[in-house]
């Protein structure tokens, strides 16, 4: 899924959560709240860690939604 403008991050938030009702607490790496966080928290250090300053991605929702997709499985 390409992730442009509102209507698209919502669309997005709402397939991670139906796979999350459907699959989440079984297939989830991160299936709890605090694991889920922490898996984000990481993926998102790593990400500031390993770009130089001229090379970071700007914040927007594409890159708002790669981490939450990662978080789901990131230890």
């Amino acid at each position: 899924m390409t992730i442009g403008n509102g209507p698209d991050v919502a669309r997005f938030f709402s397939a991670v959560l139906a796979d999350f009702r459907s699959t989440g607490a079984t297939d989830w790496e991160n299936g709890t709240l605090d694991h889920f966080l922490d898996g984000l928290t990481a993926y998102a250090d790593a990400r500031v860690a390993e770009a130089p300053d001229l090379d970071r991605e700007q914040a927007s929702w594409r890159l708002f939604a790669a981490m939450v997709q990662a978080a789901t499985g990131h230890e």
